[in-house]
């Protein structure tokens, strides 16, 4: 978890999540940067629709309301690959939609992610691959999200996080047991420590973060935020989990064990506007139901 001396939640996102660029960026791609650069100071005052993670944005800030502005519950950063000049259509669009983000970071090509760490950031999104894996390997949680446009939003006034357990919240360490030996000794593996507790994955620290904000909110329904772990575990592995998050104590809204269930449907009917999991067949189950986010980290993403 990142060093900070601030208590809100931060959230670090890339331009091209919170808003569909698409069309100038594959102008960026046939043509280059100078003919980008010229299409956004032509469109500058053309407003940007909203792109995968908007809805995610627009909850997250929305926690901040009856919050003092001087001391908010939740803090969003842009962080862009444009330059400030040709970020100038990004902060109209957000103006224009009311999105309280006073905090950026534009490397005008580079690669950004050297300031996350320096902005407190507790997670990353971005559609820049190579960002995520430099984020998490500099221990900050990050997901990958392809760009699209925002998903529909089935439950406005309440944030809802899912995520993976191994490799995500978890290690990876019961995910490799698994794939050197196969389910049965997974399964036996998980029964004999069943009292231990696992190790900590790269989401844990977001998770964390995540757990005392939500600790600022009543419990149940009514609360703002609810989480929910969708695990391809099935019984009894699902005791070492339970058990791990007592230990940490950090609290889950729903916990759904799926024994190598699709996740997509399962997440939909959560009505996640987030889902974070390291498996790429698990996020192509879940787009286009929800955002999800690949986290490219543990032995799913090795070789």
């Amino acid at each position: 978890m990142p060093d900070r001396d601030a208590d809100p939640l931060i959230v670090a996102i890339s331009s091209r999540t919170l808003f569909n660029l698409e069309d100038s960026h594959a102008l960026f791609e046939s043509q280059g940067i100078d003919a980008y650069a010229a299409f956004q100071r032509e469109h500058e005052d053309d407003l940007l629709t909203p792109g995968i993670a908007f809805p995610l944005v627009r909850k997250l800030l929305g926690l901040n309301d009856g919050a003092p502005p001087e001391a908010p519950r939740v803090e969003v950063i842009l962080i862009s690959r444009n330059s400030a000049d040709t970020g100038l259509r990004i902060f109209n669009s957000i103006a224009h939609h009311g999105l309280a983000i006073k905090r950026a970071a534009f490397s005008n090509g580079a690669p950004p992610f050297p300031y996350i760490r320096p902005f407190g950031a507790d997670l990353f999104l971005s559609t820049h691959a190579e960002d995520v894996r430099s984020a998490l390997l500099a221990g900050v949680a990050a997901a990958t999200l392809l760009p699209a446009q925002a998903p529909q939003d089935r439950h406005e006034h309440q944030l809802r996080i899912a995520f993976d357990g191994d490799a995500v919240i978890f290690g990876d360490e019961s995910e490799r047991v698994s794939r050197e030996g196969g389910l049965a000794a997974f399964t036996e593996h998980e029964r004999a420590k069943a009292g231990e507790p696992l190790s900590g994955g790269p989401f844990r620290g977001f998770l964390d973060a995540l757990h005392r904000l939500q600790a600022a909110f009543p419990v149940g329904q009514d609360s703002p935020i609810r989480t929910a772990l969708v695990t391809a575990r099935s019984i009894p592995a699902h005791e070492r989990v339970i058990r791990t998050l007592r230990e940490w104590g950090i609290r889950l809204d729903e916990a759904l064990f799926l024994g190598g269930r699709a996740k997509g449907p399962f997440l939909e009917a959560f009505g996640a506007d987030i889902f974070f999991d390291d498996s790429a067949h698990n996020i192509e189950s879940a787009r286009g139901l929800v955002a999800a986010g690949h986290v490219p980290h543990g032995v799913a993403n090795t070789g």
